[in-house]
């Protein structure tokens, strides 16, 4: 029985899961998107959490624990100038998973994770539904537009 066992170990020792955990992130905040298997980054989601929210608040302090966990002088600098930036206003849930097909080898269930602030595709859709226009509505438009605009026959009564 797995009571009160929440970590998943990834099937790895303490240090090589630290080490695992650790490159992922800075992955993660080096290229705002990343491909790895759906166990992965759940943990790494608890991983990094953590630490986006760590970075709102801009103390030495904070940036040397950033830096305890990431091992990553340019990681740390994006996080605490850039991301947090981004995120300021965010509560949380910084991170999206996005499931993808299985992987081929070991038929692993890959996805795409990514953090949210940094999707340009979704950002642009969001910003494409909401000027687009229905077909519906285009159809009403034209067709009140020609019933109000007076004909231009003469009519004979």
């Amino acid at each position: 029985m797995r009571h009160g066992r929440k970590i998943n170990h990834l099937g790895r020792t303490a240090s090589h899961r630290k080490a695992l955990l650790s490159n992922l992130a800075v992955s993660l905040i080096l290229h705002k998107r990343i491909n790895t298997t759906v166990a992965k980054a759940k943990a790494l989601r608890k991983f990094i959490e953590p630490l986006i929210t760590k970075s709102k608040s801009d103390t030495t302090h904070s940036r040397r624990i950033a830096f305890a966990y990431l091992q990553n002088k340019e990681a740390v600098r994006i996080l605490f100038d850039e991301v947090a930036r981004k995120v300021a206003d965010r509560p949380g849930g910084y991170t999206r998973i996005l499931k993808m097909d299985h992987r081929l080898g070991d038929s692993a269930e890959m996805c795409m994770m990514e953090l949210v602030d940094y999707n340009s595709v979704m950002l642009a859709n969001e910003k494409a539904t909401t000027t687009k226009k229905t077909r519906r509505s285009r159809k009403k438009s034209t067709a009140s537009a020609v019933e109000a605009a007076p004909s231009s026959e003469p009519t004979t009564e």
